[in-house]
């Protein structure tokens, strides 16, 4: 799996922070002036449940290596923006797979798998050269296709986000994802972020391997 933050809101006016533009937007709510950073402000508002104001920032990622059967889960958050890789149009003759680790690391499962997966391959290169368009022969690939997409989620979405997903009931790839943009988001507004990081990781220190 492949992630990557490629945009993420600028705020036109101080240094730029999409933090800065938060605390700008919450404080015209009270009407009251800059007393500083705008990371205390900001905490305590997201504490007192005020997450309205932080969807005036959005984060866009680049991600690779994910599975039909994850992206199918991921564009269930409609409160975003996503452009991803067409199987009408891209040819699969040669496909890239996702391996849950539960196939991967049986190998009666993973023979199982071979073997459909060598089918499947040739299927599509046979329909291909029966000339069935792309559009029509890749209704033989499966959910372990491997896809990208490019997705923008303002900050109070990526919260909710993170706080469903990462979690024990949350299927793996997913949650892998999540954790991954959460590191990479947390850079950028750790006073939006932060909170949340602390407790999962305290919490499920081991979903977070895969980023150290």
């Amino acid at each position: 799996m492949q992630v990557e933050l490629i945009a993420i809101t600028r705020y036109l006016r101080g240094e730029g922070t999409p933090e800065e533009l938060l605390e700008h937007a919450g404080r015209v709510c009270y009407r009251s002036a800059v007393r500083g950073g705008a990371g205390r402000f900001l905490r305590a508002r997201i504490r007192e449940g005020h997450e309205s104001l932080i969807e005036h920032a959005s984060a866009t990622f680049e991600i690779g290596g994910l599975s039909r059967a994850a992206s199918h889960q991921l564009v269930r958050h409609r409160l975003a923006s996503f452009s991803q890789e067409s199987q009408r149009y891209v040819e699969w003759s040669d496909p890239e797979w996702v391996l849950p680790p539960a196939i991967a690391d049986d190998p009666e499962a993973l023979a199982v798998w071979n073997q459909l997966s060598g089918q499947v391959q040739a299927a599509y290169h046979a329909l291909r050269e029966l000339k069935v368009r792309k559009e029509d022969a890749r209704f033989v690939l499966p959910n372990a296709a491997a896809t990208r997409i490019v997705m923008t989620m303002n900050f109070r979405e990526l919260l909710h986000l993170f706080r469903l997903r990462i979690s024990p009931e949350a299927q793996w790839e997913i949650r892998e994802l999540c954790v991954r943009m959460l590191e990479l988001v947390c850079a950028h507004a750790p006073n939006v972020f932060g909170d949340l990081r602390e407790e999962l990781r305290t919490r499920h220190p081991a979903f977070f391997e895969c980023v150290e």
